[in-house]
């Protein structure tokens, strides 16, 4: 949860409070550079439509970022009473986990190190009000000519 102050017209400042939820996975075998060229396509954007984005994302890195990103979609509707057509991607990044270092064996007894590296996925989702009305509704009240 975090706290926003806004200045009144009398100069004194009122403390708004955004709801946000939280998800995290860890140790997810997939490496952070490639978490994280899902992860920019979903930054900023309505909580459903990166669902939707992600659903059909053809990289293998969508499958768990998405998990995670319903997972706190969930969180914000059943622990704090979001409504989620309100929820906005605020802030979603993968950090590197531990490396696991394997071997592979090479010609004349030799053997490279393979690492395969993990992700820990983090995704906060915020209730964002709605904005009423749209403008090309309005814009369409015109009529014909």
């Amino acid at each position: 949860m975090s706290t926003d102050t806004k200045k009144t017209d009398d100069g004194t400042a009122t403390a708004e409070q955004k709801l946000s939820a939280r998800a995290t996975a860890k140790f997810v075998r997939v490496t952070p550079m490639k978490a994280r060229r899902v992860i920019d396509l979903i930054r900023g954007k309505d909580a459903a439509d990166a669902l939707n984005t992600l659903r059909f994302a053809p990289q293998a890195a969508s499958e768990p970022v998405a998990k995670v990103l319903a997972s706190a979609m969930a969180n914000a509707e059943n622990n704090l009473d979001l409504d989620p057509r309100t929820l906005v991607v605020t802030a979603a990044y993968a950090d590197e986990g531990p490396t696991l270092k394997r071997f592979r064996p090479r010609a004349q007894g030799r053997a490279f190190r393979v690492r395969k590296r993990t992700s820990h996925i983090t995704i906060e989702v915020t209730s964002v009000p709605e904005k009423t009305g749209s403008g090309r509704a309005r814009r369409n009240q015109g009529g014909a000519r």
